[in-house]
């Protein structure tokens, strides 16, 4: 279907628009779902290391390394 218009090309008025716009971000929020492990982002963020899913530190760090 083509735009032949100028009112069709268009939101029509800035509230329609932004309404428009909230709802179009506004529906992925159903679909979305909480990350398994969510608690350990902000560790590998830092760049903590994990091996086999297990927080590895200190000594055991550089027994993993060699």
């Amino acid at each position: 279907m083509r735009a032949r218009t100028d009112l069709t090309k268009g939101p029509g008025n800035r509230e329609a628009g932004v309404a428009r716009i909230f709802k179009l971000l506004e529906a992925p929020e159903g679909r979305w779902r909480r990350l398994n492990g969510y608690k350990l982002v902000p560790l590998v963020r830092a760049g903590a290391k994990f091996v086999n899913g297990e927080l590895v530190e200190g000594i055991e760090e550089e027994k993993v390394a060699a």
